[in-house]
């Protein structure tokens, strides 16, 4: 493919994510010379936040179908997912917003099913609005996996060229330990592998964290980094990977920071995110690793506070795009690794 056809959710419509699709999409034309971008959502709210930022809401047109789009840059090109939205509130959790959030992801899902669409952008969703609406999944990560019937799945968090992995994501930290099995770290580290291949670098160095302190000081600390992570690295150098661990967070996560590491395996949320986040903000996006094509999102909320006042910022929303438009030309490699390990346990 020379230029995917990307579907752009609009998240929540009482956030920010209206208005940042609209800046994307019309104040970046050169994103068009690398995707065909077409939001699916709602085409009122899309005109909402044409008017907060300024722009012409007539800029929005209605398609029934991707293959209509005409990639315009002057033009927000939707395909209307539900009915309107446009009596949703700004900033505050509506049950209706949380409705559409979860049926623009559905509407996506079958579209990539249908080969419509070659990869998924999302824009920020609210889970209390999502939970309200009768929706019970933990974020977009799970209901893109549910949707997809997929188990073998790894939320990444990456700036520039640093990949961030994980083992277990949105779970109690309790759960998180005993979520860090022989299987789950196996099929992760497999995925961790096929990423570099769709990057275009096999063979690039993969570190995985410990998970506890000093990666267990010779099981001084507890026994899972010995006995659960440092057969998984054997086993994974067996197979032709170049990992390396488990090696203290405290001193990996620097590391990679710094460049020494471009993809490191953590394993658990917290383990990856509060780093990640104090040192990128919201210059970091979200990729999903293991679904049939590939989903990226800003690593940013809602932003209930600021909705509707035109000045939230949509830079993540931009780089997540032009990330998905760059890896979904070779996606193939890390669906097929997904794939041969779907026996392994869900991720979370």
């Amino acid at each position: 493919m020379t230029r995917p056809v990307l579907a752009l959710t609009v998240g929540d419509v009482a956030g920010i994510g209206p208005e940042i699709t609209a800046r994307t999409l019309l104040h970046h034309p050169a994103l068009r010379e690398r995707c065909v971008p077409v939001v699916v959502g709602d085409a009122d709210s899309l005109r909402r936040g044409c008017e907060t930022i300024g722009a012409d809401p007539a800029a929005v047109r209605v398609l029934d179908h991707p293959s209509e789009a005409t990639n315009d840059p002057a033009l927000i090109e939707v395909v209307q997912a539900g009915p309107s939205l446009a009596h949703v509130p700004f900033g505050e959790i509506h049950p209706d917003a949380g409705d559409g959030a979860h049926r623009y992801v559905v509407t996506a899902v079958e579209l990539a099913k249908q080969g419509a669409v070659h990869g998924i952008v999302t824009a920020p969703l609210n889970k209390a609005a999502m939970h309200a609406a009768g929706h019970r999944f933990p974020g977009h990560t799970e209901l893109l996996a549910h949707e997809f019937a997929v188990r073998n799945f790894s939320l990444v968090l990456s700036a520039g060229d640093l990949y961030f992995f994980h083992l277990t994501t949105h779970v109690s930290l309790r759960e998180a330990i005993d979520g860090v099995t022989p299987e789950r770290t196996d099929a992760v580290l497999t995925l961790a592998g096929a990423f570099t291949r769709a990057l275009g670098r096999p063979g690039e160095r993969i570190g995985l964290a410990g998970l506890n302190p000093h990666a267990g000081e010779n099981r001084i600390f507890g026994h899972e980094d010995a006995d659960v992570l440092a057969p998984a690295v054997e086993r994974a150098r067996a197979a032709g990977l170049d990992v390396h661990g488990p090696l203290p967070a405290d001193a990996l996560i620097p590391q990679a920071v710094k460049g020494r590491w471009n993809l490191v395996v953590v394993c658990y949320h917290d383990q990856g995110h509060a780093p990640f986040k104090a040192v990128y903000g919201d210059d970091g996006v979200n990729i999903t690793v293991g679904l049939p094509v590939v989903r990226v999102s800003v690593d940013h909320g809602t932003a209930f506070d600021i909705a509707g006042q035109g000045v939230a910022r949509e830079a993540s929303l931009v780089l997540a795009a032009e990330r998905a438009a760059d890896l979904a030309p070779g996606w193939d490699h890390v669906w097929r690794a997904a794939q041969a390990a779907e026996s392994t346990p869900d991720a979370d």
